[in-house]
């Protein structure tokens, strides 16, 4: 069968034959692939640079899920044993969840990544409740964007929403945002501008897409002056500004602060396994019925090593079409 592979971190995927997998445990399933997206996670588990990357040097089938098709005809999105952008691909049982009639392949395969990146954030880390403030760093993006529809879907009273993409930061209100914050300006006035948005509406909530310089400005914002403080719950999802920050203890001593994580090893059991039987079923279907907006950009596996560096700027996700 075909697939797309690379043969030791950090080369570019070729579309090259390999043989067919086979099952070997009952907790596995066979799929005939019809769609996967690239992700960040992928590429940084193909060059190596991702804590869960694999470092023995083998031929690696790229990417970590997709939607495919059962031999009894049912459509399902799953994660697979190994790598999934291939014709056929091994998926966990266990992992996998239905996908409805009336949700496209390409949307299907879009939207997961994008739940974990939010949903499992807004609900198992911060604990987001009805008429929270919420401020979303890093929103112009693909999972941004989800977060925003999430987080009022699940309630938030207010969102705030950062972003570098002056284009993209002006359509975020059509999908939720409040409150628009650009990280363009100096560093006094995007402090000045989170410190009276806080005075006003406390922020509850950060979900973090970007870490890095943007994180230290934030976290300066919510510095206490030694009175009662709300409490923030801040989750880190993402590090696209950097993986690390300088943190001054006098923000932890002087405001109710929980700092977390929310990504591959955070998660319980539990919750991983409420992601695929109830959260995932009730985005697809979400999206099924129009109330989630998903943008993405469709190209064959064919075109695998032309479009495996492209850059998705316009908040989209880049899905192959097997």
């Amino acid at each position: 069968m075909k697939a797309a592979i690379i043969y030791q971190a950090g080369e570019i995927p070729q579309y090259a034959e390999i043989p067919e997998p086979v099952v070997q445990h009952d907790h596995e399933i066979l799929v005939q692939v019809k769609a996967v997206a690239i992700k960040n996670l992928d590429k940084l588990k193909a060059s190596g640079k991702h804590y869960s990357s694999e470092k023995t040097a083998k031929i690696q089938v790229v990417c970590t899920d997709g939607v495919g098709i059962l031999s009894n005809g049912q459509r399902i999105y799953g994660v697979g044993t190994s790598g999934t952008m291939a014709e056929q691909a091994v998926f966990l049982k266990e992992w996998c969840s239905p996908v409805p009639d009336g949700l496209d392949d390409a949307t299907a395969a879009a939207l997961p990544n994008a739940a974990m990146g939010s949903a499992l954030a807004l609900r198992f880390r911060a604990g987001l409740q009805p008429g929270e403030t919420v401020l979303i760093n890093g929103a112009t993006g693909f999972t941004g964007k989800i977060a925003i529809q999430l987080a009022r879907y699940y309630g938030a009273g207010k969102i705030v929403v950062t972003g570098r993409n002056e284009e993209i930061l002006k359509t975020l209100p059509a999908l939720g945002a409040d409150q628009l914050i650009s990280l363009n300006q100096d560093d006094a006035s995007f402090v000045d501008q989170l410190k009276k948005i806080h005075a006003v509406t406390p922020i509850n909530v950060v979900i973090d897409y970007l870490w890095g310089h943007s994180a230290e400005l934030i976290l300066s914002s919510l510095k206490g002056t030694g009175t009662f403080s709300a409490r923030t719950r801040y989750v880190s999802i993402g590090s696209m500004s950097g993986d690390t920050i300088t943190l001054s203890s006098q923000i932890l001593r002087s405001i109710d602060l929980q700092l977390s994580g929310s990504g591959l090893g955070s998660w319980t059991k539990e919750e991983v396994g409420l992601l695929f039987q109830e959260i995932l079923p009730e985005m697809f279907q979400l999206a099924a019925d129009q109330q989630l907006t998903i943008e993405v950009t469709t190209v064959p596996v064919q075109d695998i090593e032309k479009i495996w560096n492209m850059e998705i700027t316009d908040g989209k996700r880049l899905v192959v079409s097997i």
